[in-house]
């Protein structure tokens, strides 16, 4: 895998190496970094680069996606599989986790690698991607459960995936007749937002039923305004924006930071939906957050932003259960 490559969307950093000729680590931290990048995917783009503050070890952004040795320590309670999806795999790259709706992971491959990911342990550059029968086997299960009305493409990321790949995947899915809604999760509006192009949002509409983006994004500085464009065209297109974020301990563990990231996503029109706690993947341990402390965080909100701007506060359950609200 070479250093950094560079794609349509410009420069793309994959190695210690890379990270420090960029200046985004220093050169004593380079030999740490390279350890964790043999065993979990790296990927900062020129665009999260560009919002990084190097000078600052506790930069919210660079926390997010720029790797430390902690990733190699597995705490007490940290699983390869947090969010149980092998047990409700009924073929590969669907979860159906719920009656009503099932998740399609047609990549495992993202723009950038967050340093807390759920699913670190599978995603990476070499993509995950479904093979043309495993794609029409997942396709033709879609079909054939009645009781699926929401079809979820997530990974991974799936803008990653070409146009007119992911318009034929929405154009499928959205000709089943008891599907009625479809919804896609992404990091790129905010991590690489040159991908939102209008063949991107053409492939959208090409669904014929309603589109819901879900962004993740953490801190208020992920909505530059080339994310903000980004996420305008989609709008612009009808596509419902739902904001999906994670508690971290450094990034948005306080009241401050986390009425600036939901401010900045209704700004771009973008609801805030869910503020997850964080899931026990190996090695990080350092961005939880106590529940108790998000609780408090989630209820010093109110009042200081409108009640459709608060995100719900939630846990996956043990065992594949679900996401479950948290209450004090």
């Amino acid at each position: 895998m070479p250093d950094g490559d560079s794609t349509g969307q410009g420069r793309v950093l994959r190695s210690a190496r890379a990270l420090r000729e960029a200046g985004l680590i220093a050169p004593g931290a380079e030999a740490g970094a390279t350890a964790v990048a043999a065993r979990y995917a790296v990927s900062v783009t020129d665009h999260v680069a560009g919002l990084i503050d190097a000078a600052d070890p506790a930069d919210p952004i660079g926390l997010q996606y720029l790797p430390h040795p902690a990733e190699l320590v597995t705490a007490p309670g940290e699983l390869d599989d947090p969010t149980a999806d092998g047990p409700f795999t009924p073929v590969k790259g669907v979860v159906h986790r719920y009656p009503d709706r099932a998740l399609l992971k047609p990549l495992l491959a993202c723009p950038v690698y967050c340093r807390f990911c759920f699913r670190r342990e599978v995603v990476g550059p070499d993509g995950g991607v479904l093979s043309a029968a495993e794609l029409e086997a997942a396709l033709a299960w879609f079909e054939g459960t009645p009781a699926v009305r929401e079809a979820i493409l997530t990974g991974g990321d799936p803008f990653m995936l070409s146009p007119r790949r992911l318009g034929e995947i929405l154009a499928r899915l959205g000709a089943v007749p008891h599907i009625e809604t479809l919804r896609v999760h992404t990091r790129v509006p905010v991590a690489d937002p040159g991908r939102v192009d209008a063949a991107l949002v053409a492939a959208l509409r090409a669904a014929g039923k309603p589109v819901f983006v879900a962004v993740h994004a953490n801190h208020a500085r992920e909505f530059a305004a080339p994310a903000v464009a980004a996420l305008g065209r989609l709008a612009e297109a009808g596509v419902v924006l739902l904001g999906q974020s994670v508690l971290l301990r450094g990034v948005n563990d306080s009241v401050s930071a986390l009425e600036g990231l939901v401010r900045a996503m209704i700004r771009a029109r973008v609801t805030p939906y869910y503020l997850h706690a964080l899931d026990p993947a190996p090695g990080v341990a350092r961005f939880s957050v106590p529940d108790a402390e998000g609780l408090a965080l989630v209820e010093a909100l109110r009042g200081r932003v409108p009640g459709f701007a608060l995100p719900r506060f939630v846990r996956e359950s043990a065992g594949g259960g679900g996401k479950k609200p948290m209450r004090g």
